[in-house]
């Protein structure tokens, strides 16, 4: 009796297991069939308006002269000063974190709180921008503004992924360093943040990719919509290719909606484009540690 009911038993959750196999393929298949769908539908409407031209002129009200030239500078400049504000912040605060600040209850408070940032919506981070830069320090509606608006956003994501890369490296190297009269700073640089590396750039890349990617924290600072330069300094006014996608978007003519797929298109090249930078990292670098 007993044997029979442990051999139904085992059926049951063998049944279990499989029918929960099937439920999660079934969710990762449509998910990608919707993707599919959403890409081929971009890729339609906007193949035949990627040309040289597009990316390099200015925006324009008739669609078969207009481009992406100001909007990609524009990203651009963004990306650079967003890696130059939130990398060292994000970095120092992280090592601070896991290697010398104590286990005390203001640690537990500030690793809470910074897992709680993590998941706040950017344009919150958008708002406060608004206020504290464009407002308060007075930068107006500049590239220095969007650019500190979205190091606000990324920088717990970077702080969170520097520490899980942190924690990744064994205490044995620590131990060895300290072993050997290392201070525990020689110890830091010299031991534990070559071995975490490659977590911590693949952390940095994929938060700057959300960077670019971002356009509700940047039409809450003010950037423009419509902008016929390229900036040349950090107190510019700007638009980047979100934004951009976004007023076209908008716009009633389908010819506009043409272009802005197309416009996706750069976008999502560039994306990937940093996906790939973090996974050669990762690759490259991972292969030289060895513990």
């Amino acid at each position: 009796m007993n044997s029979a009911t442990n051999v139904g038993g085992r059926r049951g959750k063998r049944m279990i297991s499989l029918l929960f196999s099937a439920g999660c393929l079934m969710a990762t298949m449509l998910c990608l069939m919707m993707l599919l769908v959403l890409l081929w539908s971009v890729i339609s409407e906007g193949a035949a308006w990627l040309n040289w031209d597009f990316l390099n002129n200015f925006l324009s009200r008739h669609p078969e002269k207009a481009g992406i030239k100001s909007a990609l500078a524009g990203s651009l400049w963004l990306t650079a000063f967003t890696a130059l504000f939130s990398l060292p912040l994000g970095i120092g605060a992280a090592v601070y974190l896991e290697e010398y600040a104590a286990n005390s209850w203001w640690r537990k408070m500030i690793q809470l709180n910074i897992s709680n940032l993590a998941g706040v919506p950017s344009i919150v981070y958008g708002i406060l921008g608004l206020g504290l830069f464009v407002q308060t320090f007075a930068l107006g509606r500049s590239v220095i503004s969007g650019a500190l608006t979205l190091s606000l956003v990324v920088l717990p994501i970077i702080i969170l992924t520097t520490q899980e890369a942190l924690r990744g490296v064994p205490d044995s190297i620590r131990h060895a360093s300290y072993a050997l009269g290392a201070t525990r700073w020689q110890t830091v640089y010299c031991q534990v943040l070559p071995a975490s590396l490659p977590g911590i750039m693949t952390g940095v890349i994929l938060a700057l990719s959300r960077a670019v990617g971002e356009a509700a924290p940047l039409v809450a600072v003010g950037a423009l919509t419509w902008v016929t330069f390229v900036p040349s300094s950090p107190m510019d006014q700007f638009t980047s290719l979100p934004i951009q996608i976004f007023n076209w978007s908008a716009r009633p003519r389908p010819e506009f909606h043409q272009i802005a797929g197309a416009a996706i298109m750069v976008l999502l090249l560039v994306l990937i484009s940093m996906n790939t930078i973090a996974v050669f990292v990762r690759y490259k670098y991972g292969k030289r540690i060895r513990w």
